[in-house]
């Protein structure tokens, strides 16, 4: 609290932190459904999302029930959209609405799965089936953002003190039987109406449309300001530059749009974002004006849905965007292509900020705060910010945005979302066929990253559904210019690269296989069955060659970057003002 004798300067700015849709809108609520009054001779689904461990848990809690209930029967029910991670149809939904009395889910245990299940729970109750999903401790928090978010803020978490995942099945089935009795409860128990949304701790909301700081100077107004943001979960951790009236009005005014006009919902928490509560953030992040026609076609690929913001805005895995810039507007606004044109230093400072730009953006209209929304386990300085110029006087075949089908005179902005980054060093060759056969000794050993192999458990939905269930990937290639230099010279272009690629990108079955679960497989891929008996098998690692993508931009040296894991990426043209 400052003193008055102290307080001699204001320090006004734009509230950059956007309101949920569900907050504005309370016809977007549902009620939950009604509960039953025993479990005695009723037929109840067991659904599975793809997590794994998750089947042992559903057995587990079949088996404990019978024991209690008489009469009861059981629907197993996978979701049919998905990997790693899947989800229920409209169809199964309807279905399951028709068929079923209520519904045990599993599992909860990571951020974006936790979303997921909450929607498959939420839509469950609006049909009338009364649900309960079993939840990882750490994840309470994030699950009832979800239920808030998805309108049925009743919906039923069913919490359990650890993941499912890296369990034991001892470990597992202990969880379910301790939590019998809520789940019980869950399924049987009506769930009083909440009067009011819920809040959250972690989530500090301000109304008003400016927010003013007092200090005895200015820079004690500022200091002021950066305490409060960092104490309001506003801040990712660095300096920011205090959005003004007039610095937010200079970026507005550089879309060429009305300040109020909405831009789109941001998940997770559909945050309604305005132009003004865009310009705000960017100016936080210390984007100048003239940048500003980019972030706004970032903020167009973001929000396709394709891309799937919501899941890797949640994940507990460490996506982060990259973003790549092609054409004139990158020199026009001082952006780096060359050295270290990902950062640090003065010479990437408007790399840094447009990137940075979408990072803040995220949290404070989308709502993505650590710990309640974002449930990165370790995190990544990637999430800081990402953001690059295609080197085009280096780049020997058609410009970046040519390939993606633009005209050559446009700039365009794309959008990527990798799981991490690593180099692809190689000094030594000049042929291409070895410069390739190094570079798989890469793509073929990240099979860390779920994506990798996903293809093997993955059942696609159409592209609008968002990643990761649509099956599409783009693994990027921050092609340094002395690789692409070579290519060139021996005729290969970026289809023979990502054919030759994708080629030699393999591995056995089995290893492939280590962090998938075999349910899943048989699930989505019956017809490779056979691979269970052969699991020696070389199998690709990605589903076709388009899964890899070639983006030159660096100096010197052959050192590219692979960008593994990454997501549909999404470009779009930038439209000055």
């Amino acid at each position: 609290m400052n003193n008055p004798a102290t307080v001699g300067t204001r320090l006004t700015i734009v509230n950059p932190v956007a309101e949920s849709q569900i907050d504005l809108d309370p016809s977007l609520r549902h009620p939950p459904a009604l509960r039953l009054t025993d479990l005695n001779g009723k037929r109840i689904a067991l659904y599975w999302n793809g997590k794994q461990n998750g089947p042992a848990a559903l057995d587990a809690a079949r088996r404990w029930l019978s024991e209690r209930f008489t009469g009861l029967s059981f629907v197993d029910v996978t979701g049919e959209l998905g990997g790693t991670n899947r989800y229920l149809s409209p169809d199964q939904l309807d279905r399951l609405a028709q068929e079923v009395d209520a519904a045990i889910c599993t599992s909860a245990d990571c951020g974006s799965c936790t979303s997921w299940l909450m929607r498959d729970l939420c839509e469950l109750e609006r049909r009338g089936v009364p649900a309960v999903g079993y939840t990882a401790a750490i994840f309470d928090e994030d699950s009832r953002f979800s239920t808030k978010t998805f309108g049925v803020p009743e919906a039923v978490p069913l919490i359990v003190p650890h993941c499912f995942s890296n369990k034991t099945p001892e470990e597992v089935e202990q969880m379910v039987a301790e939590s019998l009795d809520g789940l019980i409860e869950g399924l049987t128990v009506d769930r009083k109406v909440a009067e009011a949304l819920p809040e959250f701790d972690l989530i500090i909301r301000e109304s008003a449309p400016e927010i003013v700081f007092l200090g005895a100077d200015l820079m004690a107004a500022f200091d002021e300001m950066q305490a409060r943001f960092v104490a309001n979960g506003w801040s990712d951790g660095l300096p920011l530059v205090p959005p003004t009236h007039a610095k937010v009005e200079a970026m507005i005014a550089a879309s060429g749009r009305d300040g109020g006009d909405v831009v789109g919902l941001f998940a997770p928490g559909m945050g309604v974002g305005t132009v003004r509560k865009i310009a705000a953030n960017a100016v936080m992040a210390g984007a100048r004006p003239d940048a500003m026609p980019v972030i706004m076609a970032m903020m167009e690929c973001v929000l396709d849905p394709s891309i799937g913001l919501r899941t890797w805005a949640m994940s507990t895995g460490p996506q982060a965007p990259v973003v790549l810039v092609s054409g004139d507007i990158a020199d026009e606004i001082g952006m780096n292509r060359g050295i270290c044109a990902l950062g640090p230093g003065s010479i990437s400072q408007v790399n840094v900020a447009i990137g940075r730009t979408l990072r803040l953006v995220m949290m404070n209209i989308g709502l993505s705060y650590p710990g309640i929304s974002d449930m990165d386990t370790i995190g990544t300085p990637m999430k800081f910010s990402a953001c690059v110029a295609e080197n085009e006087a280096k780049t020997p075949w058609q410009s970046w945005r040519v390939q993606q089908g633009f005209a050559p005179e446009h700039s365009t902005v794309t959008v990527n979302v990798p799981y991490g980054m690593t180099e692809f060093f190689d000094f030594k060759n000049s042929d291409p066929e070895l410069l390739i056969e190094t570079f798989s000794t890469l793509t073929a050993n990240t099979c860390g990253a779920p994506s990798h192999g996903a293809w093997l458990i993955k059942t696609n939905a159409p592209l609008e559904a968002g990643y990761p269930f649509h099956g599409t990937f783009g693994n990027l290639i921050l092609m340094a210019p002395d690789h692409a230099a070579r290519f060139a010279d021996a005729g290969w272009g970026p289809k023979e690269i990502r054919e030759a690629l994708h080629k030699r990108t393999k591995l056995p079955f089995r290893q492939v296989m280590l962090n998938q679960e075999y349910d899943g497989f048989r699930f989505a891929h019956p017809e490779l069955a056979w691979l269970e008996d052969a699991p020696e098998t070389l199998v690709n690692v990605m589903p076709n060659p388009e899964s890899f993508e070639i983006f030159v931009v660096g100096a010197a040296a052959g050192r590219s970057q692979y960008c593994f894991g990454g997501t549909n990426s999404v470009t779009r043209k930038v439209h000055r003002a």
